[in-house]
């Protein structure tokens, strides 16, 4: 029923957002993308993709295109164990973690083992505290979460805290928080939030203020760095892991807010009990060194 050119159609469509990119992927006409999908969605019995601009997945096409990512990483996966190597002689890896992990620590903590055994990474990125459903799905070889328990088949391996400070800059802090952080100056000042899964931030706003989201202006900025450069400049206040922030409070360019608003994250390393030995040597290197790259 799942003829391999149709569920490619579909799996296009799905991740490019676009009829047209699909073609271009598949080296085909956009009409005959068109004519594929309709194919499966009438074998199938259900509309797969929504047609909007961009284009996406219905919720029976989300499940198919969970099947068929799932399907697509274990041939790979299988391939790469039997031949021990890409076509192009490179090791792909998916992983998957929370954004500030990616843009502080974890990159350059792999960086010369990548290079070294020739290992591509495809990263997803999702909140911290969702990564592991990715790796449960399946769509993945390992994660970095707050998840502490390991699903079966997985092992969880504890990584080290990210320290997160409560911070802004001196001419934010004057002109909003002249008076301290009360519940009234954070109804007023601008917040920065990473998006809307942000719990980090939202969380703890609301345990010591009783203020949630609708209640104070936020800005969503769902980029680590994009996040780092709008508090640097003034745009508003929020939570920076001790390795962005450290050298500017140490500077005088930021100003914690408050120490008791600090926030150590717990994170872990999930991945599933059989690794390939790249992702063993991939595993070692981030269990060993993780502690001494998190602040």
């Amino acid at each position: 029923m799942l003829q391999s050119k149709h569920s490619e159609a579909f799996l296009a469509v799905a991740e490019t957002g676009s009829f047209e990119q699909a073609a271009l992927r598949l080296n085909i006409t956009a009409s005959a993308v068109t004519l594929r999908l309709q194919t499966l969605e009438k074998k199938l019995g259900h509309v797969l993709i929504v047609r909007e601009r961009p284009c996406r997945p219905t919720l029976a096409g989300q499940s198919l295109l969970h099947y068929l990512q799932h399907s697509k990483l274990l041939e790979h996966n299988f391939l790469q164990n039997l031949t021990g190597q890409t076509a192009n002689a490179f090791y792909q890896v998916n992983i998957a973690t929370n954004a500030d992990s990616l843009a502080t620590w974890l990159l350059p903590l792999l960086k010369d083992l990548l290079i070294e055994e020739k290992i591509v990474i495809h990263f997803q990125v999702d909140d911290q505290s969702q990564t592991h459903h990715l790796l449960e799905a399946g769509l993945v070889n390992a994660c970095v979460t707050t998840e502490s328990e390991a699903m079966k088949g997985c092992v969880a391996e504890y990584l080290g805290e990210m320290h997160y400070r409560f911070v802004a800059t001196p001419d934010f802090i004057q002109r909003w928080f002249g008076q301290g952080v009360t519940r009234n100056a954070l109804r007023a000042a601008p917040a920065l939030i990473f998006n809307e899964k942000d719990d980090l931030h939202t969380q703890s706003i609301q345990k010591n203020f009783g203020l949630n989201p609708s209640q104070y202006p936020h800005y969503f900025i769902p980029s680590s760095t994009a996040f780092f450069d709008a508090i640097t400049m003034g745009l508003g206040y929020g939570w920076l892991p001790d390795y962005q922030s450290k050298d500017l409070l140490a500077a005088g360019k930021l100003i914690e807010l408050s120490t008791e608003l600090s926030i150590d994250l717990a994170l872990y390393w999930h991945h599933w009990n059989q690794q390939s030995v790249q992702l063993q040597k991939l595993t070692a290197v981030v269990l060993q060194h993780a502690k001494d790259h998190m602040c």
